[in-house]
């Protein structure tokens, strides 16, 4: 082989190495940021990418996924003066690799300052109580104010966790105290409104009860007045049938209608269970003749 074919050979098997030093595989987890002569130049994302070797350079490899801070524990005074600890993480993720690399030198350090001032803030603004009880809303201020200090370093917090709230003996017993006081108290307030609601109920009943008599008295008065109006109907009826016929018939109606009225209370009498032996005067006889003799003048006025 002469000097030319190794030669060419040579620069050949060069050729291949060079390309193939250019040749980038970015993994899906990662991010390459590329250096030009040591300046910035680009950030190659996952797949296959194609650099000029020699020139440009891979200077750093960036993961991409979601990270997560050591849970930490920082010493917190409350608004109400009580000296808590608590323990608290972030999660986080890298969505501008090259604000991150050139921003910051040590990123978990950074966010772990970062966020120990914000829950220390957070949590100073509230008391006791409303931080054992708004642990929700305080994830969600310090994930949004520790988002805003994170993005000029190229992070996104995902989200912060406040995992417990720890306190010494001596506010445990108090709190014991003040729980023990506010179920005593949420138990005679239950008692009163018991007793209220019985009172209610009583006072219920009895002006129920006082209606219902009332109703009672208000249809039965109804009932009398009725019985009355029919009973003056047919009294009324009955004096302008007696009317009719003393306008149709005269005087002979009239002595009918006491005749009738005479012989029915004799009917009566002797009908009666006391009436062992009935005297019956002369005037009676009449009285029963007189009434056939009107009966024959009737028919025969009819």
């Amino acid at each position: 082989m002469d000097l030319l074919s190794i030669i060419a050979l040579l620069v050949l098997t060069l050729a291949v190495l060079f390309v193939l030093m250019g040749f980038k595989i970015v993994p899906q987890s990662d991010v390459f940021v590329v250096e030009r002569f040591g300046k910035y130049t680009q950030t190659l994302t996952a797949g296959v990418s194609f650099i000029v070797p020699l020139v440009n350079r891979v200077a750093h490899k960036v993961s991409i996924l979601e990270r997560q801070l050591p849970e930490f524990t920082i010493s917190v005074i409350t608004k109400d003066n009580v000296e808590v600890d608590l323990k608290a993480t972030v999660f986080f993720r890298v969505i501008d690799a090259a604000a991150t690399v050139y921003r910051i030198r040590e990123i978990d350090k950074a966010l772990f300052t970062a966020a120990t001032s914000i829950v220390r803030s957070a949590a100073g603004r509230l008391e006791l109580d409303e931080l054992q009880s708004s642990r929700e809303s305080m994830n969600t201020e310090i994930s949004s104010n520790l988002g805003e200090a994170a993005g000029v370093w190229g992070i996104e917090v995902t989200r912060t966790e406040v995992t417990d709230i720890m306190v010494d003996e001596q506010t445990k017993e108090a709190q014991r105290q003040q729980l023990n006081a506010e179920r005593q108290r949420r138990a005679q307030i239950a008692a009163a409104e018991g007793a209220k609601r019985a009172t209610e109920l009583a006072a219920d009943a009895r002006l129920y009860e006082s209606q219902r008599a009332a109703e009672a008295i208000r249809v039965e008065a109804d009932a009398d007045a009725y019985s009355v109006k029919i009973a003056a109907d047919a009294e009324a009826e009955q004096t302008r049938l007696i009317a009719e016929a003393i306008n149709q018939n005269g005087r002979a109606a009239v002595e009918f209608e006491v005749l009738k009225r005479q012989v029915d209370a004799i009917a009566t009498l002797a009908s009666s269970n006391n009436a062992k032996t009935l005297i019956m005067p002369t005037d009676v006889t009449k009285t029963l003749g007189s009434l056939s003799t009107l009966v024959d003048q009737l028919k025969g006025d009819a």
